[in-house]
């Protein structure tokens, strides 16, 4: 069994919490208690096979599939060199010839990344790399109601983070196919009949059916214009990892016209569905053309609306630059073929707001709801809002 060592000798414990905070600082639900099985983990396989090390720690440490990867790659970097500080300061200084850095998740690369102390002093080099950062509770509840447009890049990121823990459960409606289950309306006959047999002919129970049950099919439509930069990254985290057990899903986004993004959203990292949704949308932080793109949505796409059961989710700040007669027509044809068509708009973080602008007008009027998603309590507070709408 190989032993650790002491504070005095050994400082792989050290290393191993020191990368449990870097998982944290990368997303992954990392704990003491599982530093501390991680750490056990490791005095059971010894440090002689980094393969081994590795997939001994991975099964104390990761919990969801689509982190495996993210641990992965940051097992990779952390471990590599143990003069981790020097190698993470030495990529910070000029060099005249380099070698090619590797493509790093952005998760990884900001886990990695350098943290300065508290009151700015440098760190020895002997001293333990710090990764993350204090958090207080009343940081985290001024995020939690703070906009989106008014973080800093760091808050930003954290903020993101935090967005992919929000549940979203949609609300389910009863299907035409039935099931087994004791308390359906109807008679399961068959199952009647093949009981009695077992009991001399006798009817002593009567097996029922019932309706499934499943989740409305999505369908949302994010506005990728200028206006709607900081909160469309933002949101389809969100939605991504809100959704990722929903069976249908179908996510669009648009700006001058429409792009399809359900390829990048069955993608099961996030950070690899945001760069290919990046890949997939040239008209980002452009005009805005809700009228046409709904338009490209019924020539093209109709099949997604499902019998009349979609429920439509339009993400936009509803400044329209297209003609709102085209906007009327094709929001009028939306309405008409699915469940419910509910307006997200983060312009609600503004206490008095009114719809106002042209298109703005035209999609409040056909809209079945205006809600907000402006920050962090605002999307908790959503999944509440569509299951109250719904049965209204």
């Amino acid at each position: 069994m190989t032993t650790l060592g002491d504070a005095r000798t050994g400082k792989l414990a050290d290393n191993i919490a020191g990368f449990g905070r870097a998982l944290r600082r990368a997303g992954l639900r990392v704990d003491s208690a599982r530093i501390a099985l991680a750490q056990e983990a490791a005095q059971l396989v010894g440090v002689s096979d980094k393969a081994d090390l590795g997939a001994a720690m991975e099964a104390v440490l990761v919990s969801r599939e689509q982190e495996r990867a993210v641990f992965r790659e940051l097992f990779d970097a952390f471990f590599r060199d143990p003069e981790l500080a020097h190698r993470l300061l030495a990529q910070m200084l000029p060099s005249t010839k380099a070698a090619a850095k590797p493509q790093r998740r952005p998760r990884v690369a900001e886990a990695l990344a350098p943290q300065k102390r508290f009151g700015g002093g440098e760190r020895k080099p002997d001293q333990e790399v710090e990764f993350d950062a204090a958090m207080t509770a009343s940081t985290l509840a001024r995020l939690k109601h703070a906009d989106f447009n008014a973080l800093s890049a760091s808050e930003f990121r954290l903020v993101e983070r935090l967005a992919r823990e929000v549940a979203l459960p949609v609300p389910e409606i009863e299907m035409r196919r039935m099931r087994p289950g004791p308390r359906g309306k109807q008679l399961h006959w068959a199952r009647t009949i093949r009981h009695a047999a077992h009991t001399g002919g006798e009817l002593l129970v009567l097996r029922r059916m019932r309706r499934t049950r499943e989740p409305l099919p999505l369908l949302v439509l994010v506005d990728v214009s200028g206006s709607m930069e900081r909160y469309a990254r933002l949101l389809l985290a969100f939605l991504h990892a809100a959704t990722r057990a929903h069976r249908r899903r179908d996510v669009f986004a648009f700006g001058t016209h429409l792009t399809d993004l359900t390829p990048a959203f069955r993608v099961a990292d996030t950070d690899a569905m945001l760069a290919a949704a990046a890949a997939a949308i040239d008209d980002f932080a452009g005009g805005t053309r809700l009228g046409e793109s709904l338009a490209t949505l019924r020539q093209r796409h109709a099949r997604r609306l499902v019998g009349r059961r979609s429920l439509v989710l339009v993400i936009s700040d509803g400044l329209d630059t297209g003609e709102p007669e085209q906007l009327a027509r094709e929001l009028d044809w939306l309405t008409h073929r699915c469940r419910r068509l509910l307006w997200l708009n983060p312009l609600l973080r503004f206490e008095g707001y009114a719809p106002l602008a042209r298109g703005a007008v035209v999609l409040h009027r056909h809209a079945h709801a205006m809600l907000a998603v402006h920050n962090l309590s605002k999307l908790e507070e959503l999944a509440a809002s569509l299951a109250a709408l719904l049965e209204r």
